[in-house]
């Protein structure tokens, strides 16, 4: 299965909608939003999209309580399973546990992968590229024996997206 992963998006409607775009067209079968998501657009955007989502609040995101019923958005730290695998997910690095398969978080706008004692951390950095010239967000694709994460940026006024791959063998769930 494959897991589109963004976060920090903050104002950056169009920017989001090309990493929505990007991960759809890439056969995204779920979306995660890490939280920052700012704009209610953003929201809209992936309720629209067809696809399945979930999203955490962040710590710029309590405007969107008011949204709550409308849009699938949880409160952190959020256990769920998708594809036999249970993920934690979270906006602030607060909960660093390994006590999920798959832990999800935002807030640092940093882009960062470790794969420890059988848990992936993944924080796919920022959509609004306030930080850094770059918007970035992931793909995590589960399969029975390991983890495939994409790694997605795209330079301020260009139109490349480049890709970057990571694998981590990962224990069978049977």
């Amino acid at each position: 299965m494959k897991i589109g992963i963004l976060s920090d998006t903050h104002t950056k409607a169009k920017k989001t909608l090309r990493a929505i775009d990007t991960l759809i067209k890439n056969g995204a079968e779920f979306i995660i939003h890490a939280g920052d998501i700012v704009e209610v657009e953003t929201l809209e955007a992936l309720h629209n999209s067809g696809v399945r989502y979930v999203a955490v609040y962040g710590n710029n995101d309590s405007h969107l309580a008011e949204h709550h019923e409308r849009f699938n958005l949880v409160q952190e730290p959020h256990y769920f399973k998708i594809a036999n695998t249970k993920f934690k997910l979270m906006h602030l690095p607060f909960y660093m546990l390994p006590d999920a398969e798959v832990v999800i978080y935002g807030h640092t706008h940093q882009f960062s992968i470790e794969f420890l004692n059988d848990t992936l951390f993944l924080n796919s950095g920022e959509v609004c590229a306030r930080n850094k010239p770059l918007s970035e967000w992931a793909m995590l694709e589960i399969k029975e024996d390991e983890f495939l994460v994409t790694r997605y940026t795209r330079a301020n006024k260009s139109d490349e997206i480049k890709e970057e791959e990571f694998r981590y063998k990962r224990e069978s769930n049977d």
